[in-house]
């Protein structure tokens, strides 16, 4: 089965007691390290944070491997993590350029090509 992107796993390999921490920046897309000194400063200041941080360690899942293939992709799932709506508006205006630039290209080849012109006026 494969791995949920949205879904939070805590970080053992980048962690340093438990990866809960890392795992919540992987999640949110966070520096780690302002993770970790926003985890210390709730537990000096509330301080249930640390059986909290134990809870989640114990019902949460281990990352798999197999999460992200390189960097771009972990960075393109924090992004669906934190707006998804803007997300899909970047994913819009990265085909819409898409587009655009293969009508560039096939304008330019098709006006200097009678020929190829006129096939695809056939083929309409």
């Amino acid at each position: 089965m494969s791995p949920v992107h949205t879904r939070f796993y805590k970080d053992k390999a980048n962690g340093k007691f438990l990866g809960v921490c890392a795992g919540l920046a992987d999640y949110t897309g966070i520096e780690v390290l302002w993770v970790r000194v926003a985890m210390l400063a709730l537990t000096f200041t509330i301080g249930f944070t640390i059986p909290l941080y134990f809870a989640i360690a114990f019902l949460s899942e281990d990352k798999p491997r197999e999460l992200y293939t390189d960097r771009d992709e972990q960075k393109f799932w924090q992004g669906v993590r934190q707006s998804p709506s803007r997300t899909t508006r970047e994913v819009r205006a990265k085909f819409r350029d898409l587009d655009r630039r293969l009508a560039a290209v096939e304008d330019y080849y098709v006006s200097s090509n009678p020929r190829l012109s006129d096939e695809i006026e056939k083929l309409r």
